[in-house]
């Protein structure tokens, strides 16, 4: 299941983002999953404050000028 899914990453980074070496496709990959832990863990928060009848703002970004 999920070896399908990590082989599509795999062939996006190394082809599609220009991957050259190793050291590229590491930095990428640890984004990538520092990302979608962030995503997760906003969402667990929203969830939880829904439950408790709190209000949530989830973390801004800030935008470079």
């Amino acid at each position: 299941m999920f070896e399908q899914t990590f082989k599509n990453i795999d062939d996006v980074l190394w082809k599609e983002a220009g991957c050259v070496t190793e050291l590229d496709y590491t930095e990428q990959t640890f984004w990538l999953l520092f990302l979608k832990y962030r995503d997760d863990l906003e969402q667990r928060r929203a969830v939880n404050a829904t439950l408790a009848g709190k209000a949530f703002d989830f973390m801004s970004v800030p935008v470079p000028s």
